[in-house]
């Protein structure tokens, strides 16, 4: 197998999709009940996910598989959770940049960002209007 071809295939689809990963935010951003750029940042991170499998990127795999999972518990439920939820994918978003860009410099894996993982593995903390409870009876 040419891993050297792979890698620049992976190189460039990854590139692609962050790219687009970065439009479908800056869409959220504007409308956070934007269900298609939700489910843009889904396909991308899943996309993503896979392709840095194939290739052993472990690091790429687990932020990516993070970021999915998230993005999934948002698609299910129309929406992000809270205002939170968009810098920490923003966040998702630099770190995979950073990561492919190793890939880009080095041809090595890059290493593994726990803290970038746990932050978006984290529960999401639901904000809105808080829930009123029916009057007692008398």
């Amino acid at each position: 197998m040419d891993v050297a071809k792979y890698r620049t295939l992976f190189i460039e689809e990854a590139s692609e999709h962050l790219v687009e990963w970065s439009r479908a935010l800056l869409a959220l951003e504007k409308d956070p009940g934007s269900g298609e750029s939700l489910e843009l940042l889904f396909r991308m991170a899943h996309s993503i996910k896979g392709m840095a499998a194939s290739l052993d990127y472990q690091a790429i795999t687990e932020v990516a598989h993070a970021a999915e999972d998230r993005l999934g518990r948002a698609r299910a439920a129309g929406r992000l959770a809270d205002a939170g939820e968009l810098p920490l994918l923003f966040r998702a978003l630099e770190g995979l940049e950073r990561m492919v860009g190793v890939v880009r410099e080095s041809g090595e894996a890059p290493a593994p960002d726990p803290e970038l993982v746990s932050a978006l593995r984290a529960p999401a903390k639901p904000t809105g209007v808080p829930e009123k409870k029916a009057p007692r009876a008398p």
